[in-house]
């Protein structure tokens, strides 16, 4: 027998529980039955955002806002001695204002009045998923949307043609105005259509410094703003340069920027905040990255529309008036040549798109 094996096998009991529980991937809480927290390991802490010495005999109602549910799951499993599950649990922690969905299991301590709850996190899987539907739903309508603007541009280019062939015809030089107009109409149609489309350019891939980038976004829109508008920045310095097109990927968050600053026409203290971080071992569409970019765009705005949160990437889907809606298409088309996505999280007074590009591109 090892040494290590030997020293595990004389530890008391409790360091044994402690060992094990400790290294488990799934949360486990100890409760009583006044819904107090008795034990917590380290995965519990990282989901709950809390520290052992936090959390160890502070009530449920302090790390839960809507602590009501679970309490009941645990009550009802200390009544009955049985076994209760509860999938895809929405937790509010208290102490970040974040939503966490867990499948839940308590489990009763018999002739203890104790509870054991298992939370396992679903929030990466639900990703996952939702991420390889967004993704699917892109192409398929990436495809309609190029089969349609070919149908549109065909006819265009005859009227354009013919426009041009009887203005040539026309008698008096006033007539022409409305050849004019037609001429005018059908290259401003034509060049809609082509935004449809997306760009065709061979993205070209090199070393690049994303804050460069971000400072430049940053110093247009502060241009373009027709009203005070304060752009705070929280960059990680650590950050190493990421392989992309430099033009293409400030263009991309050049649009997703200027969307943010559209929507804050109205809101007094516009901020928009930039914000760079590295997500480690980060699955994107079904492919796992050890190292991810993040940008984060966040705006201080009145939040997206229920009713466009699930199409807000589709092309002619806009929740500006006036606006096209193709600049957030055309963002994740770019962003997309760069094996990376754009997700965002929404509510009244704050909107985030996150955008994230795996940093071990090859070029």
């Amino acid at each position: 027998m090892s040494e290590a094996i030997r020293q595990v096998h004389q530890m008391p009991d409790t360091d044994m529980t402690d060992r094990v529980l400790g290294h488990l991937s799934t949360a486990i809480l100890l409760l009583d039955g006044g819904m107090a927290v008795l034990f917590s390991n380290q995965a519990a802490e990282n989901l709950l955002l809390g520290s052992t010495k936090q959390m160890n005999q502070c009530a449920l109602s302090d790390l839960l806002q809507n602590s009501t549910e679970l309490e009941a799951l645990v009550n009802a499993a200390l009544t009955t001695d049985q076994v209760y599950t509860r999938r895809q649990m929405s937790l509010l922690l208290l102490s970040a204002a974040k939503d966490v969905t867990a499948d839940v299991t308590v489990t009763p301590i018999i002739g203890a009045e104790q509870a054991l709850v298992e939370l396992i996190p679903m929030d990466r899987y639900l990703r996952i998923d939702r991420d390889a539907a967004i993704n699917e739903h892109h192409e398929v309508t990436r495809q309609m949307v190029r089969g349609l603007a070919h149908e549109i541009k065909n006819p265009l280019g005859g009227i354009k043609g013919s426009a041009q062939l009887l203005e040539r015809e026309l008698p008096a030089d006033d007539l022409k105005e409305f050849t004019d107009i037609i001429i005018k109409e059908a290259d401003r149609l034509t060049a809609l259509v082509d935004r449809m489309l997306g760009s065709n350019v061979i993205p070209e891939m090199a070393a690049t410094n994303i804050h460069r980038v971000l400072e430049r976004v940053a110093k247009l829109i502060e241009l373009d703003s027709g009203k005070p508008l304060t752009v705070e920045r929280d960059y990680d310095p650590s950050l190493p340069e990421v392989i992309a097109d430099h033009e293409l990927l400030m263009q991309a968050l050049l649009n997703v920027t200027r969307n943010a600053m559209q929507v804050l026409d109205k809101v007094e203290d516009a901020t928009i905040k930039l914000r760079t971080r590295i997500e480690r071992q980060f699955t994107i569409i079904g492919n796992r990255h050890r190292a991810v970019l993040r940008i984060d765009i966040m705006d201080n705005g009145p939040g997206i529309d229920k009713d466009i949160q699930q199409h807000l990437f589709y092309p002619m889907i806009s929740r500006r008036k006036g606006g096209t809606g193709l600049g957030l298409t055309f963002a994740q088309s770019i962003i997309s040549q760069h094996h990376g996505m754009i997700e965002f999280e929404s509510r009244p007074g704050e909107t985030i798109f996150s955008i994230y590009i795996p940093l071990e591109q090859t070029q």
